[in-house]
């Protein structure tokens, strides 16, 4: 004869795993969750990129600085940052290559801008145009210019 299952036996087996209600309910939370957290997430990358870009272009400036000091000039705009790796040739006092490394893009891939003079009477500018590649912007599309 065959006995009937008892009720402690079968809850065993139902409890064994979860219903597909159960798993659509946790999917959701994460998804909801994720939609909450991933946009606070990608703001901080964008602030980190301009973090980046400021403290290569404090570098750079240095770099500029210390290419003054041993040829009485900064680069041209024609020179440009190539002048901090590579000898422009015919320069009295070059002593570089003033940085570590070539100079580096902006944290978007986009070559830093410098030129010599700069506006408003300074030596030169040196600066990158964000996120977006063109001038102006907000948020992480601004520009950052070294100070």
């Amino acid at each position: 004869m065959h006995a009937a299952p008892s009720t402690a036996a079968s809850l065993r087996h139902k409890a064994g795993g979860f219903t597909l209600l159960e798993l659509l309910v946790v999917l959701l939370i994460i998804a909801l969750l994720a939609g909450y957290v991933g946009p606070k997430l990608f703001g901080e990358i964008g602030k980190a990129r301009s973090k980046t870009a400021a403290s290569q272009m404090k570098s750079i400036a240095d770099a500029l600085d210390r290419y003054r000091l041993d040829t009485g000039r900064f680069p041209t705009s024609e020179e440009g940052l190539q002048a901090l790796s590579d000898d422009p040739g015919n320069l009295r006092g070059w002593a570089g290559p003033y940085m570590n490394n070539e100079v580096p893009p902006d944290p978007w891939g986009a070559p830093y801008v410098f030129r010599t003079p700069g506006e408003g009477g300074k030596d030169y500018d040196l600066l990158t145009l964000g996120a977006d590649g063109k001038p102006g912007g907000t948020g992480e599309d601004a520009d950052i210019v070294a100070k």
